[in-house]
Order: structure tokens, then sequence, then C-alpha cells
């Protein structure tokens, strides 16, 4: 990206707050120049990564950043696989660091180099010893991280979602067409089997011509998570929560209907608007836990984000998508994942799980010879063993192996660096319609006009497949 570009788009940038308490000045920027930051996109690709196949690596050597509670988890569940070598890990906190060593024994594998405190990912991201960085950190790392880790010759592996701002979806682009280093983020939900299931039964055009699709991230992280003095480190996710009105965790839902889709692959994102309620709850859960525990007293009165963030996307073939985003209110879990074609509809959230071809959804019975004929081939290969580790029912197992198994035969990934900053644009965007009254704002092709010729994810194991699995009672 030229530096003029990027300078104009960090001056238009507003900060958080400014844009959930100061709509008046945000106004005043007049439509063009917000559409031409947004849109921005001058100059050719200089290497299109997407259906990009790395060198193979006969083991792939990992150093995995952040061991809260994502990161230990995937400390164990990647030393399942063959051909892993977790050789460096890295927290804040050097006692987090100590605790996943312990997993590493438990799981039999060697122990891994330590690097702790503020400035420590650096040092991993610049060692010898690793092939792949992967990231569960607090979101304002992910982009940090992996540009770091690409431009010291790694392959960047980051939580959801990728980036914050549009300046660092554009940085994660250009930094993994300049390396030719992977940049996925770990959109664990893409591997959900259901996910799995209608993405393959789109594609076999089952449903038809899909015309609609919906995601969201309904969670109620209020009091359990967002108010849990335990839960997220220095209370930064409920911090996030605050002077940020727009959709925060937009990739859980997103995701998995856009490979549907085909987006950045015969289809992209054009515009969007967004709309969001106020809130109607933290503050008063602020108030509240104030009234018990001082601690709780520099959280009253903050702008938090509203209760519900609804955004509107239509793509340039001229389909729609919904998100929502809803963690402070008491419903139901509940990712939507909806999908509506001429032909018939799938939806798996709230539950039960339903597909039609008509008025009626499938029962049963079909349901599950749907599954047994259309779950793709990584179901059938790895499902089972998936569900026994576990991870979000198996999902975040099927994720990793396929990461893993990819890097080791040289096959492209089924998430790409513009799939990160697709999806994870969505936050900055919808922030900026919200702002600006619901007005529609252009979505940037990061792809800048290679979405036209890129083959869609591939479905199938060939040329891979081979990766074993551990046997470790644990």
């Amino acid at each position: 990206m030229k530096s003029n570009r990027r300078k104009f788009l960090s001056n238009l940038a507003l900060s958080s707050t400014a844009l959930s308490i100061s709509l008046p000045t945000f106004a005043r920027v007049k439509n063009e120049e917000l559409d031409s930051a947004i849109e921005n996109q001058s100059g050719k690709q200089s290497f299109n990564m997407c259906g990009y196949a790395a060198p193979k690596l006969e083991t792939v050597r990992i150093g995995i950043i952040g061991l809260g509670m994502r990161g230990s988890d995937a400390v164990e569940r990647l030393s399942f696989i063959d051909g892993v070598e977790i050789t460096a890990l890295c927290d804040k906190y050097s006692d987090r660091v100590s605790k996943a060593q312990n997993i590493l024994e438990k799981m039999g594998r060697p122990k891994a180099k330590e690097y702790f405190g503020e400035e420590g990912w650096k040092e991993l991201c610049e060692s010898n010893e690793v092939d792949l960085v992967y990231s569960p950190t607090p979101w304002q790392m992910h982009t940090p991280i992996a540009l770091h880790a690409m431009k010291n010759d790694k392959h960047a592996a980051i939580e959801v979602p990728a980036s914050k701002t549009l300046d660092e979806c554009w940085q994660l682009v250009e930094t993994s067409e300049q390396t030719k280093k992977h940049c996925m983020m770990l959109e664990n939900c893409c591997y959900d089997f259901f996910e799995l299931l209608t993405l393959n039964m789109s594609r076999q055009g089952m449903f038809g011509e899909l015309v609609h699709a919906e995601g969201a991230y309904i969670h109620d992280l209020s009091k359990d998570w967002l108010f849990n003095k335990k839960a997220y480190v220095d209370m930064w996710r409920l911090k996030e929560n605050i002077g940020n009105n727009g959709n925060l965790y937009p990739t859980h839902g997103l995701g998995p209907i856009a490979q549907c889709l085909n987006i950045n692959r015969g289809d992209k994102l054009d515009h969007l608007v967004s709309m969001s309620t106020h809130d109607f709850s933290l503050n008063n859960m602020a108030k509240d836990l104030a009234s018990k525990d001082n601690f709780f007293s520099e959280f009253v009165d903050q702008p938090f984000r509203g209760n519900m963030s609804t955004t509107l996307i239509r793509t340039q073939k001229g389909k729609s998508i919904m998100l929502q985003h809803d963690v402070s209110t008491p419903r139901p879990y509940s990712r939507i994942h909806l999908l509506s074609g001429t032909k018939g509809m799938a939806q798996k959230w709230p539950g039960p799980e339903r597909i039609s071809f008509g008025h009626s959804t499938v029962k049963q019975d079909e349901l599950k010879s749907l599954y047994e004929k259309y779950s793709p081939p990584i179901v059938k290969h790895i499902g089972q063993i998936a569900k026994e580790v576990g991870g979000h029912g198996g999902m975040d197992f099927i994720m990793d192996w396929r990461l893993i198994d990819c890097l080791r035969n040289g096959l492209p990934l089924d998430q790409d660096v513009y799939d990160a900053a697709a999806w994870s644009c969505i936050v900055p965007l919808s922030k900026k319609s919200v702002a600006r009254q619901s007005k529609s704002v252009a979505v940037p092709d990061f792809t800048r006009g290679a979405w036209i010729n890129n083959k869609p994810v591939d479905l199938t194991l060939n040329g891979g497949g081979t990766t074993q699995v551990r046997k470790i009672k644990v």
C-alpha cells in the first residue's frame, strides 16, 4: 500500500470513543471522502495468495503466543497431531507459560522454549526454531503479531477477528503477498459439522442459487465472562465493548456463509449498512456490581456498545447477508447459519438443525441421510477423531488438523489473508455505518479484482489427508 493512502486512512480513522459518542463530528466528514478511504484499492495485486501452496514442511514447528483459555486448549489439541513440534511458548505472564509446559509434559511432548513479558512475542516471532506462529491473544495483538511473524519468515494463524481497522486489514494483505507467507484467521466455525455439510450441499446445488444468508454471534457473555474478574486478563474484553458501537465479532457468523457464497472466489462483499440499539443492560450491570465491589467503579457510565448490532451486506452479484452481534442479553446461543436458495434452505441455530426443500423441513432420518451423503471428505476422514479430541464439539481440532495437513503437504489453505481481511473489516465498517445513522459504506476489495477468477475452496483431500493423529491417554 502506498504510504499516502495509509496516511489518508489513518487521518480519517476516528477513535472508537468518538465513533460512539461524537456523531456530529463524524457526520461532518463528506461521504465521498469516507467512501474513498474505504474503496481506495489503487495498484495491482503484488501476488495472489488465494490458491497459493507454500513449500512443504515435513515437520511444522509451532510457536504459540497467548496461553490463556484458547491458548492452553490449543497446546493440548496440537499435541495430538503428528508432524507437529511445539517449539516455543509465550505469554505476558510467566505462570501461564509454566502451565502450558505442564500440558506438553502430560501429552508426552518435549519442553518448549519459553518467552514472556511485554516483548516476548517479538522474540518468538524472530526465532529460527518456528515455522508457524499460532496466536490466540487479545484482539488488539492479532495484527501486530501476524505482521511480525510474516516479516520474519513465519506463517501466521491468528484468532478472530484478524484486525480491528481497515488499515490493519490492508497491512495483513500486503505483507502476506510480499512475503508469500500464509495469514490464516482461526475461524473454527467454518469447520462445524453442519456448516461443512451445508457448504458441500450448496456446492452441489442442493439449495439452488443462494439468494440470502444469515449469521450471528448471539451469546450472553455479560455476567459470567465480561464482568468476571477471572475470565479475561485486565478485563480486556469488557473494555472492547466500551466506545465501540458496531459488530465487534462478526466472523463466527460470516465465515461459514461467506464460503457458501464463494466470497472472494466468484463474488465479493460490496456494501453494508449497520444499526445498533442503545445499551440497556451493561451499564446497569456495572452500577450494580460497583455498589458491592469498588473494582467495577471505573466501568460505571461508560459508553457501552448497543446490546444488539444488525448489519446488512449486499454482494457484487446482488445477494444479501444479515449479521447480528449480541453478547449482553439473555438469549439462547445462536450463530443462526441460515442459507436460503431457489431450491431450499438450511438453518442451524437456534436448534434443532433444519433443512428444507419446500414448506416443511426434512425429517430426522432424511437429515441423517444427508449427513451421510454430503458431509465432505474431511469430516469422514477426521470427524470422529475430532469429536474425541474435542474443542467446541470437534470443530477446533478439524481446523487445526487441516491447517497442519495443508502445510505439511504444500496445499493451499481453506482460509487465506483476503478472507481474514474481508470478514474482519465488518468491525470498523459497521462502526462507521452506525456512527453515520446507518448510512451505506462500501466494503473494500482486498483481492484487487482477483475475486473474479479465484477458485472456490477445495472440499477434497486431494494431495493431502496424510497427517496422522497420535493416540494419547490424557
